[in-house]
């Protein structure tokens, strides 16, 4: 088990302030959604935890601060899961999966059968075992989707942090990937998810971790974070939400003039 912390993240590209400040905490046996709106710095800020881009203030890993961990030693505790993953290799579904383990591979060493075992383990959950044999760039974009779900499995490690697994997925391919990323968590994993159907995300998460220009503007529960009082601040939009069911849904009406009014 996990736990990972920020203290004061911030992150500067360029000129622009993208990511502002942020503290949170993210626990193991959890679902944790980044949420907001376009540019609002979500996928930096999940980039940030991993050391992917410079950032200040802090970020640790069961109090180990991340930018001074081993590369190796990082992705065998966090598996990543980027967004808009481009297939470019004829590789076997198989190979492709294989390539989560690489985290566990000394240079030059091969797949052994503790890796082969846990390929399949990966390939079971993520129930795509029938195209072990496919070739990867010949996939449907919901069968692409599990199958780098599964690469990211393949890694065993006890912490997943998904940038919009749901990009260009259709509402069925969208459960699915929502089924997987909930199962991982109630398995015990640390696992956080950049979203922005915030539906799915009520649905689905723990907890929500909403982010505007840079900054939390909340943390909490679904039902705390999804008012139409704070859509309506971040978003710029009229929104209705329902909370008499098990997870709360949000329908919008269109945008405000001004989302600060």
């Amino acid at each position: 088990m996990v736990m990972l912390a920020l203290e004061q993240v911030g992150v500067t590209l360029g000129r622009r302030t993208v990511v502002r400040g942020v503290d949170a905490a993210f626990a193991a046996g959890t679902l944790t959604g980044i949420v907001g709106p376009n540019g609002a710095g979500k996928s930096t800020l999940a980039r940030a935890m991993l050391a992917l881009v410079p950032a200040t203030g802090r970020v640790l890993l069961d109090g180990e601060a991340v930018a001074d961990m081993p590369r190796a030693e990082l992705a065998r505790r966090i598996a990543y899961l980027p967004q808009g993953q481009t297939l470019h290799w004829p590789l076997t579904v198989d190979r492709l999966v294989g390539l989560g383990r690489l985290p566990h591979l000394a240079p030059m060493s091969k797949v052994g059968g503790p890796d082969a075992e846990a390929i399949a383990r990966a390939m079971e959950r993520a129930d795509v075992m029938d195209l072990k044999d496919r070739n990867a760039t010949e996939l449907s974009g919901g069968e692409r989707a599990r199958v780098l779900f599964a690469r990211a499995l393949a890694v065993e490690a006890p912490g997943l942090i998904a940038d919009e697994p749901l990009a260009s997925l259709d509402p069925g391919h969208q459960i699915d990937v929502m089924e997987m990323l909930r199962g991982e968590a109630d398995a015990g994993a640390m696992v956080v998810a950049v979203l922005h159907d915030l539906t799915m995300a009520a649905r689905y998460c723990d907890r929500l971790l909403l982010i505007d220009g840079g900054a939390v503007a909340a943390d909490g529960p679904p039902a705390e974070v999804l008012t139409p009082e704070l859509l309506r601040q971040v978003y710029g939009i009229d929104a209705r939400v329902e909370t008499g069911g098990d997870w709360p849904t949000v329908t919008t009406f269109g945008r405000v003039r001004d989302k600060d009014d």
